[in-house]
């Protein structure tokens, strides 16, 4: 194994994947990614709390919030976005008004698509850890006065998002993973900048595998950040 470490370690520094253009590059695409994702996971978050919330209502409220998040849980996330970018270029003056710069970047199309389709899973994951909650625990909080509002605040919201902490934090990874298809759209992210280096130095294994390493890592350090958060949420369950 280090004979084997030893022989490929000066083909890999002599590679065209670590030179300061190719690394440059790769830096440029975790940026993209890195916004891509915070983003689009800190908008659909803030969407999916009164959507939630809503969904647990009336017939008439809850239907249509039904039919969105089962729309975009159920349909690929790729097609999605070829929606938002392609489509919405069709769209009757739409370059001449004042949203013609969603047409003119990327990055606005890929937003949009990815809030949505996160916004719509993150929604499903609330609603049903807002469900789980029990009945004597609201039952409860409404017998010593609390409104409805300061019940959801203070009984039924905390106990939903430990509840629903660790399927969200497989919507984080799933986001992560997703993203690398914004590059067929023209964004440079860590695929794209991984298949840019490809097509200049013929190198696949190599450009690909360094990107590949980049994902594991990411998701190592969500995984991690998230089993913090989850340990902490639950330190008062530990009676040790």
């Amino acid at each position: 194994m280090h004979q084997w470490l030893a022989d490929i370690a000066p083909w890999l520094a002599n590679s065209p994947v670590f030179t300061a253009n190719s690394l440059a590059h790769y830096w440029t695409g975790l940026v993209h990614t890195a916004q891509l994702v915070f983003i689009s996971l800190v908008v659909g978050l803030l969407l999916s709390v009164p959507l939630s919330v809503a969904r647990d209502g009336s017939r008439w409220i809850s239907a249509p919030i039904w039919l969105y998040t089962y729309v975009f849980r159920g349909t690929p996330l790729l097609v999605q976005l070829y929606l938002a970018y392609y489509g919405v270029a069709f769209i009757p003056n739409i370059q001449e008004s004042m949203f013609g710069f969603f047409v003119q970047n990327p990055l606005y199309p890929a937003l949009m698509a990815y809030t949505l389709n996160t916004a719509a899973y993150t929604t499903e994951v609330f609603y049903g850890a807002v469900r789980a909650t029990a009945a004597g625990e609201v039952e409860a909080a409404r017998a010593y006065g609390m409104s409805k509002l300061t019940v959801y605040r203070r009984i039924i919201f905390p106990s939903a998002f430990r509840r629903a902490l660790p399927a969200y934090g497989n919507e984080v990874i799933f986001m992560l993973h997703a993203s690398s298809v914004a590059s067929t759209v023209t964004i440079m992210d860590l695929t794209g900048a991984a298949y840019y280096v490809y097509s200049r130095f013929y190198t696949p294994f190599v450009a690909f595998i360094f990107a590949a390493v980049l994902y594991l890592l990411i998701t190592f350090t969500i995984q991690a950040a998230f089993r913090q958060l989850e340990k902490y949420l639950m330190r008062h369950l530990n009676t040790a």
